[in-house]
Formats: structure tokens, C-alpha cells, sequence
């Protein structure tokens, strides 16, 4: 009888160890690949998944955004400058079977396929265009590895350019370019307000002109304007048209007297 419940006994330990076993819990998010004597047999989950021991294995694959931080690539861009530059990579997991066949592993394998591509990608662009249009690299750098990943069952959802590192000379020169720049966008309004101030004047001297003594008028007011600072001595020329006109009042009066009757003499 001992014996007979030494042996019971040690059926049920082995029961309990094959039960054991046999059952898997998969969460929510988690998938099980089902193997059966190194034969793909399905996709299971999630919930409570039941294994025959020995004969089947089961490789757990998470089905969540795996966030990856790509280290920094050295790129030369088409303007033939060195930079560093280093993303971040969100993707998943859409298909459990491929991504456990057709690649040994996609996690490895997406990170080396990301720093290719970046650098491929960004060596096609210049340095303005990775500093000024990081959103357009993103989304060419994105559907290059979405097409290639296809085959592996994964989704890349987005990329994302963090740093782009320059040369203490790079970033020297990339100032005197942007203070060049500024220069000229203030030489050009600067002389676009000089054109529109000259369009002005010359409306406004075609005004005077067509309007007797206005042109006189200014010109005393402007003396106006200038004799109320009194710590400068101001010497002003006089205008010609004035001077004729004071000539021709002194001509027009001894052409005046001499055409006047004499005043005869009460004592002639």
C-alpha cells in the first residue's frame, strides 16, 4: 500500500508539472506564437492558452509602440558638410507570425535598418533643409522604413529627428550667414522707403508747381521751422523768382516817372 501511494502520488506530482507547463496567460497587448515540433501551428491569445508540453512552444510577441532611440549617425549632406545626427523611432508589431519568422530579430533589425536609412535619406538633402524642413525628412525617413518593415510585420508609425550636431566652424560660419542676411533684408527696406519717399516728394513737388506763390509759401515755412531753433545761425539763399519780381517792380517805376506830367512852377 505504501508503495501503491508512493506511485499515485509522484502520477499526480507529474500531472501537476505537465499542467504547469501547459498553460500560458497572455495579457491584452501580448500575442504567443504557437511552434509544434518547430512547425509554425498558429497565433494564439490573449487570455489562458493551453501547450502540449514537449510537443509545442510558444514565443511571446508584444503587440504595443516600442519606442527606439537611434544613436547618432555621421551624415554628409549633399553640400558635402559632416553633421551627427540621432532620432527617435515608434513603431509596432502588426503581424506576431512574420515578425518571428521572417526575421530572427525585428528589434535588432529595425534599429540597424533605421541608422541606414537615415543616413541614406539624409545624405540626399542639404544642411538648410535638415535644419528648416526636419517635419518633410521625418516623413520621407518614415514611409522609406514603413515599405522595407512591411515584410516583417511591422508598422513604423513615426520618426523623429532629435539633434543635429554641428562643428564649432559650421555653426561660426551658419551665424555670419544669418547676420549677412539680416543686413540685406535691411538695406532692401531701407531702400524701399527712400523709392517711396521719393514717389512722394515728387507727387507733392508736382502739386506745388501747379499752384501760384505755394512754392513761396513753403519755402517761409520752412524758414519758420528753422528759426525756431535759436542756437544755430542760419544763412538761407533767396529765391530767384523773387528777386525777378523786385526787379521788374524797380524797372516798372522810373518807366512810371518819367512818363508822369510836370508840375508847373506858380512863379514861372
Amino acid at each position: 500500500m505504501n508503495g501503491f501511494g508512493f506511485g499515485i502520488g509522484t502520477l499526480v506530482f507529474l500531472l501537476l508539472v505537465l499542467l504547469a507547463m501547459s498553460v500560458r496567460i497572455l495579457r491584452e497587448y501580448e500575442r504567443g506564437v504557437v511552434f509544434q515540433l518547430g512547425r509554425f501551428w498558429s497565433v494564439k491569445g490573449p487570455g489562458l492558452i493551453l501547450l502540449i508540453p514537449v510537443l509545442q512552444q510558444m514565443v511571446r510577441v508584444d503587440l504595443r509602440t516600442i519606442v527606439l532611440d537611434v544613436p547618432k549617425q555621421d551624415v554628409i549632406s549633399r553640400d558635402n558638410v559632416s553633421v551627427k545626427v540621432n532620432a527617435v523611432l515608434y513603431f509596432r508589431v502588426i503581424d506576431p507570425e512574420r515578425a518571428i519568422i521572417q526575421v530572427a530579430n525585428f528589434l535588432e533589425a529595425t534599429s540597424q535598418l533605421t541608422q541606414t536609412t537615415l543616413r541614406s535619406v539624409l545624405g540626399k538633402h542639404e544642411l538648410d533643409d535638415m535644419l528648416a524642413e526636419r517635419e518633410r525628412l521625418n516623413i520621407d525617413i518614415q514611409q522609406v522604413l514603413d515599405a522595407q518593415t512591411d515584410a516583417w510585420g511591422i508598422k513604423v508609425a513615426n520618426v523623429e529627428i532629435k539633434h543635429v550636431d554641428l562643428d564649432e566652424s559650421m555653426v561660426r560660419a551658419i551665424a555670419r550667414q544669418a547676420e549677412a542676411e539680416r543686413e540685406r533684408r535691411a538695406k532692401v527696406i531701407h531702400a524701399e522707403g527712400e523709392l517711396q519717399a521719393s514717389e512722394k516728394l515728387m507727387q507733392a513737388a508736382n502739386v506745388l508747381s501747379r499752384q501760384q506763390g505755394a512754392m513761396q509759401l513753403r519755402y517761409l515755412q520752412t524758414l519758420g521751422t528753422l528759426a525756431s531753433d535759436k542756437s544755430n545761425t542760419i544763412v538761407f539763399p533767396l529765391p530767384l523768382d523773387m528777386l525777378g519780381g523786385l526787379l521788374e517792380r524797380a524797372r516798372d517805376r522810373p518807366s512810371a516817372a518819367a512818363h508822369s506830367s510836370p508840375v508847373s512852377s506858380p512863379y514861372s
